[in-house]
């Protein structure tokens, strides 16, 4: 994948959000969330995060290597980079958006 600008990043955020099938939200500062919980986000280096379970985060690290994702400056508790190389695959990564939508369903209401 060559390097994108943040206006490409968002085009293809938004791809993989409307294949996993949840809504995307913001105005400026682009993310999804179920449940009182933000389980993707898009932050302003045009890195995609998503949150995930204990496991799926293990299964994520085994297969690609998790990365910690960041956002204005804060390492997001449970969430993983998604790397580059992985956006090509719009199927994965909306899979994934998936497993995270799954998983904050899964927690508590807020």
């Amino acid at each position: 994948m060559m390097l994108m600008d943040l206006k490409e990043k968002l085009k293809l955020y938004k791809r993989i959000v409307e294949k996993a099938g949840v809504a995307l939200k913001g105005k400026t500062m682009f993310y999804t969330s179920s449940n009182g919980y933000m389980f993707s986000q898009l932050n302003k280096a045009g890195e995609i995060g998503i949150r995930l379970s204990k496991k799926d985060t293990l299964d994520f690290d085994s297969k690609f290597g998790a990365q910690p994702f960041k956002s204005y400056g804060a390492t997001m508790r449970e969430y993983v980079l998604i790397p580059d190389n992985l956006l090509d695959d719009i199927h994965l990564t909306a899979s994934l958006l998936q497993k995270g939508y799954n998983y904050v369903n899964s927690l508590p209401p807020k």
